[in-house]
């Protein structure tokens, strides 16, 4: 059967169809987003005619929708952010991986892909074969990278920590965080960051790793350096935003003080910061294999929320 793989730029009435998509079903358990969140999503330039691609049969019907998101002013899509496919085709993952690869081939990129996902989503055998084609065809089409990541999420009810004293922060200046950021990419458990160093050394994924918490919604202004009552560098705490809600954006202790509790410390600041600007929820991310910063987070009272399951092109030989 033919089919055409193409964006939503062909006719005004492209986006209607592409919010009149159904966003769920029994035959497909993977949440999905709803008519009022893509209409959202559009109006604040998230979402783009460009960045929404269907697959059509020859009569026109879609049988398949991928919407790519971005920031108001990003030039190119950042994340694909929802892949559905009409129950009735009998390959789901073949379908998906040809409309996948016409949305790369027109970007220019591979951008990620985020799965939003139910904590025990693998004891569902429905949702767990849903993934699994989206999975496939993710892999097919260059996203072979595979990170499984905690959202977590902090609500005014689960309080503040007081301050111990045991650590003291200050403001910095773009050089000394260029350092921080240096010092505590080295050992870390996150994945993201690994596969960052097999690809360039510490001070690139620093410079990397500055300019993006800089092009992030919030404030420079907020960002504080760590250091015990003796003036000794102990980290830093960089409280952020999304387009949507606040959050905890990046924190760390540098090696030769890690495994001493101070990461309570660090989060407890950032936590204390957003809650006294009147924060109701502040999210954070960490990977499933980077135990103790969640052990950091329950502490501290955030709750895990979902799994978010990246699929994105892999780093580094």
């Amino acid at each position: 059967m033919p089919l055409r793989f193409r964006p939503a730029t062909a006719d005004p009435a492209d986006l209607e169809r592409a919010v009149a998509y159904p966003a769920d079903g029994p035959t497909d358990p993977v949440p999905a987003l709803d008519a009022d969140r893509v209409r959202d999503e559009l109006a604040a330039q998230q979402f783009r005619p460009e960045w929404t691609w269907f697959a059509e049969d020859e009569e026109g019907r879609i049988l398949a929708r991928a919407l790519w998101w971005g920031r108001a002013d990003s030039e190119h899509p950042l994340a694909l952010d929802c892949l559905q496919v009409r129950p009735e085709v009998s390959d789901p993952a073949e379908l998906a991986v040809r409309l996948l690869a016409a949305g790369h081939e027109a970007f220019g990129a591979r951008p990620l892909y985020n799965l939003s996902l139910p904590h025990d989503w693998r004891a569902t055998p429905a949702l767990a074969r849903a993934v699994a084609w989206r999975e496939e065809a993710a892999h097919r089409a260059g996203l072979t990278g595979t990170v499984e990541r905690l959202r977590y999420e902090w609500t005014p009810e689960a309080g503040t920590a007081e301050p111990t004293g045991r650590l003291v922060f200050r403001e910095g200046t773009d050089e000394e965080f260029l350092d921080f950021f240096a010092r505590l990419s080295r050992g870390s458990l996150d994945l993201h960051t690994q596969a960052e160093l097999r690809a360039m050394d510490a001070e690139a994924l620093a410079r990397d790793d500055l300019a993006y918490y800089l092009d992030c919604p919030g404030e420079r202004s907020w960002w504080r350096l760590a250091h015990l009552p003796d003036g000794t560098p102990a980290g830093m705490a960089i409280p952020s935003r999304t387009p949507y809600h606040r959050n905890v954006g990046y924190l760390g202790v540098v090696p030769e003080l890690r495994g001493k509790g101070l990461i309570d410390e660090v989060l407890g600041e950032i936590t204390r910061f957003h809650a006294a600007e009147g924060a109701d929820r502040i999210t954070a991310t960490t990977d499933t294999v980077n135990r103790p910063m969640a052990a950091a987070f329950d502490r501290a009272g955030y709750r895990v929320t979902e799994i978010r399951l990246v699929l994105e092109e892999p780093s580094g030989p």
